[in-house]
Formats: C-alpha cells, structure tokens, sequence
C-alpha cells in the first residue's frame, strides 16, 4: 500500500518542520517494517521485540521527555499524531508507548527534582519502560472503589492488593501504582496516593510482586495485559509522586493525556480500515464492474471519509488543548468517545465493503475489526465519557439564581 498524505499535515494544526519529520520518518518505518509483519505477529500473540527495539533507536520512547533529560522535548501534538501512524500499521505499538508517556507526563508535571534526574533519562532511551496501573478486579470505571493498600512504615511503604487490566504489565521496569494510603478518607479520592514501584522487567516474581500470566483477549495481541498481585512489597516513601492524597487528581490528569492517545489511535485504526475498504473496493468485481462503481458501495465509502475527517479534526482540537497545559477534560472526553465510536463504525462498515472476505484472517480487516472494540473501553468506557461530558457541560454553561 502507497502511503497517503493525511489531512493531519495542514489545515487546522500547522506542523513545524521537525514534527513534519517525525511523522514522515514514523510513518515510513510502519509502511517498511509493520505493514509486512502485524499479521503473523498478532496471529501468535507475540511481543514484537524486533520493533520494538526500532523504535528506541528511532527515539520515540523519549519523544515528550525534556532534552535536559536526554529526550526529544516534543509535545504532545506530535505524540498524537505518531500514535496514529503507529496505530496505521498495528495498534499494539501504539499502546506499548502509551502508558510510557503517561508515566513521563506525571513526572514532568508532579514530579519532584530527584525522581526526574532518576528515571526521565533512562526513560528518554527506551531502557526502562513503564506502566500505569489503575484498575482492579473489582473496580474499573467507579476509580474510587479501589482496594489496594500502602501503609506507611518508616522510610517505605509496604503494599498489598491486586491490580488488573496492566498494559506492559510484565516488561515495565516502572509502574505507577494508584493505591490507597488512608482508606477512611471522605470522600474515598481524597485518600488516594500515586507510588512509582521499580522492578525487575520481564520477572513473573520480584520482592513481593507476583504478575500471572498474561490475560487471553479477542484482540490487542502482542502488547501485555496483566495483572500484578501486591503481598508485602516494599516501596521506598521518596517514590510517592508529590503528596499524599494527591493520586486521584494525578492521574484523572493523565487520563486525559490517555484519552488523547486512544482518540489517536482510533484514527490511525480508522485511517487503515477505510484505506483497505476503498482499495478492495477498486478490486472487487461484481455485476460486471468493480464495486466501488456500486452506489451503495459509494455511499458506505463517503460515510467512513466524513467520519473519519471528523474524529481527525476533534482529536487535533484535544490535543491542542492539552499540549498548550489547559484544561481538557471536557475536549479529550469528546475526542476519546466520538473518534472511538467513529472508528468503530468505519471499521465495521469497511469489514462489510469486504464482504465474506471481511472475516477471513487473510485480509487485514479482519485483525481492525477485534481490535477496534478495544478503544471503546480503555481509558474509561464510552458510557463514562458521556458523563465527564455532561458534566464540563453543565458547568460551562451553568444558570446562576
């Protein structure tokens, strides 16, 4: 497939020359080395070392890390728009950065002096990666219900409690721990803290850390989701990120930088499942003629166009907003559930342009199709969105008297 000039280049953002760069340089590399590849390596559910690996050396672990720490100092517009040439080729890659540059966010803006200088600069290269994890077996939207527990004892924290749904959950040399340190506090966020845990990567036991095997999914394949169960580990208390009772609002923070990046990567899904749905089109004969010479063929193909525009323009507009430090809540709720319902719509729509073939594992459409469902659920649920929304709403536009 001949790579295409995306709506992304112009209009709304104006690109400077060095993220012109980036995403000429990310999307070459996706069309060289992911194109050929993502469907054997999603067949076997399998880590894709090898890329990975590429893109250390092309930087991009360290894309919004501060050049004083060895990064790129990028923003994270440019961090947007890679997701979605990542996410072009295979959307698992998309999320191996992601709750990377979350981690890198909340140490950029709640960090203090010394955990930046520890962790950014080996961050920056790729050769500790991190985790972010939120949720637990029994608590998922309602954030507040968690379990986990960290109490103080002299200079550390002692944890225990299990965390589910872990992206990079295995690998991560760092994970940010959302837990509680004084479970009677009213209301229960108030008492809600953020530990950066170090461990060994790769290692199913370590000091109290047990990580199980990785959780089986219909799609997502490649990139880990795990759980790690907590008994007695041991966390030194300089690793508590600002102070303590500041984790809800931390991380609801950098949920928003996670928002941003699933609305990313429902266009860059999106981009490639209308991409493979007009190709075949031009292919596919029937009745004499290729398909997409079929009204209704015709009117599928500008339907998934004009959604796909659209998420395009929203996404940009959140991620603006968030690279300027405002606050976007109510922008990245928006993009995060109108680009993830979109870019479900257009892959199911391209998986139809398709026909039979749509669901057979030897067309690309058919690895969108699993993954796409991901998106409406990571970094809150379509459901919670819509009443982030309604809430920014109601506020915005409040009647005083």
């Amino acid at each position: 497939m001949t790579s295409s000039k995306s709506s992304l280049e112009g209009g709304l953002v104006e690109l400077s020359e060095e993220q012109q760069a980036v995403v000429a340089t990310v999307r070459e590399f996706v069309e060289r080395e992911v194109f050929p590849v993502a469907e054997e390596l999603e067949a076997r559910d399998e880590f894709p070392e090898k890329i990975v690996e590429q893109m250390r050396e092309l930087g991009l672990f360290g894309l919004t890390v501060p050049e004083e720490h060895g990064g790129a100092g990028l923003d994270l517009l440019t961090y947007a728009l890679v997701g979605v040439e990542l996410s072009r080729g295979w959307m698992s890659l998309s999320g191996i950065l992601n709750t990377h540059f979350m981690a890198v966010y909340l140490l950029k803006k709640h960090g203090n002096d010394e955990q930046r200088q520890r962790w950014l600069p080996k961050m920056a290269s790729g050769g500790l990666r991190a985790a972010l994890s939120m949720s637990e077996p029994g608590a998922g939207s309602d954030v507040q219900s968690i379990q986990c527990r960290a109490v103080r004892e002299g200079d550390h924290y002692v944890v225990n409690g299990t965390k589910m749904w872990v992206t990079n959950g295995l690998r991560a040399g760092l994970v940010v721990l959302l837990c509680k340190t004084d479970p009677e506090a009213k209301p229960a966020h108030k008492g809600m803290s953020l530990l950066f845990v170090e461990k060994e990567p790769g290692a199913n036991t370590f000091e109290g850390i047990t990580i199980p095997p990785n959780i089986e999914k219909m799609g997502y394949h490649g990139v880990e989701t795990t759980e790690l169960v907590f008994e007695n580990h041991r966390v030194p208390a300089r690793n508590l990120l600002g102070s303590e009772g500041d984790g809800f609002r931390q991380v609801m923070d950098a949920i928003e930088v996670g928002r941003v990046n699933v609305a990313a990567r429902a266009v860059g899904l999106a981009t490639r499942a209308f991409e493979e749905a007009i190709r075949y089109a031009q292919q596919r004969q029937a009745f004499g003629k290729p398909i997409a010479q079929h009204q209704m063929i015709q009117e599928k193909l500008a339907d998934m166009a004009t959604k796909l525009e659209a998420a395009r323009l929203m996404m940009l507009q959140a991620a603006k907003k968030k690279s300027a430090g405002e606050r976007s809540d109510l922008e990245a709720g928006m993009a995060k559930y109108f680009c993830t319902e979109a870019c479900h719509e257009i892959v199911t729509e391209a998986l139809r342009v398709h026909g039979g073939y749509g669901y057979s594992a030897e067309y690309t459409i058919e690895r969108l199709y699993r993954d796409a469902p991901f998106l409406l659920i990571g970094e809150g649920t379509s459901e919670i969105q819509k009443l982030v929304i309604a809430r920014q709403l109601l506020e915005r536009y409040k009647i005083e008297g």
